[in-house]
């Protein structure tokens, strides 16, 4: 491999690893503040990828479609977390898990009906329909550096409100001891539906990032609803640090395995994940 594939296979795990970040920031917010094993994860993927098609469709724009689709799926896990998912925080994990599932079956059923089973493409914006020349013969494009940029700024503006607000301040409280938290006046169910929301318009946001690159077809949060559990497994459940370089180790073995080894790379990530678990049980970090 020369140097010229070996930056593209680099930047290529980046874009990849940034994008799980987005998925799994969430899952382990979740998972780490309000103790819900949400299955349906992937299905929020899903349905901002297909608010993406629907939204470009309708407006041309994709700057559009991720403005409309991150408030609408905000808007969603909102609504949700109010519900449904408020009465399963104190049930057995098996009750969350399969109301989660039939929340899965829920979510394919409303976008066939919205949107049918077809297949769909979302076009590139003509402004980063371009690509970065590196060699004669091989080009970097620009729409995914653009995803890698807006990952990052996405990165940047979850830490600075985990780490550096009130609320940050709050939802971290509410990770260490919810009951602790609530009984110093912290309306604990608020924050908890922020949480939630923030979860589901980051992993819709991440669906509307891939969508040009991967198009848009039934059922396709499944496959990244796993690589998100490794992620949160890998980095440590609630811990959103973790959660970065966890998403981009997967990223970096994942990408490479395809290269070097694509007999044996569906099985990288999971070889990774055991290694990690056998050296620090807890994960990388802690919440």
């Amino acid at each position: 491999m020369d140097l010229a594939n070996f930056l593209i296979q680099i930047l290529n795990s980046v874009q990849y690893g940034l994008l799980l970040f987005l998925l799994a920031a969430g899952l382990t917010l979740i998972f780490g503040i309000m103790g819900v094993v949400n299955l349906a994860h992937g299905s929020f993927y899903m349905i901002g990828a297909y608010l993406g098609y629907g939204l470009t469709a309708q407006t041309g724009s994709l700057a559009w479609a991720l403005a409309g689709g991150a408030a609408l799926s905000v808007a969603l896990g909102w609504v949700l977390e109010r519900v449904l998912f408020r009465y399963f925080y104190h049930r057995d994990h098996l009750d969350q898990v399969l109301m989660t599932f039939g929340l899965i079956y829920v979510m394919e059923e409303s976008r066939s009906i919205i949107w049918g089973d077809d297949v769909h493409g979302v076009p590139i914006p003509e402004l980063l329909s371009g690509s970065i020349q590196l060699t004669e013969n091989l080009s970097y494009p620009h729409y995914r550096l653009f995803i890698s940029a807006l990952c990052l700024m996405l990165a940047l503006g979850l830490y600075l409100l985990i780490n550096r607000t009130r609320v940050g301040m709050r939802i971290r409280a509410g990770a260490f001891n919810s009951d602790m938290t609530e009984a110093l006046g912290i309306n604990i169910r608020r924050l908890h539906a922020l949480v939630f929301a923030l979860g589901v318009g980051l992993a819709a946001v991440a669906g509307i990032l891939a969508a040009p690159i991967s198009s848009v077809y039934p059922n396709m949060g499944s496959q990244v609803l796993i690589m998100c559990f490794v992620v949160v497994v890998i980095g440590g459940i609630g811990s959103v640090r973790g959660a970065m370089i966890a998403a981009l180790l997967v990223g970096l073995v994942d990408t490479f395995g395809k290269v070097l080894l694509p007999s044996v790379a569906s099985m990288g990530v999971y070889v990774l994940m055991a290694l990690v678990l056998l050296w620090r049980p807890q994960g990388l970090f802690k919440s």
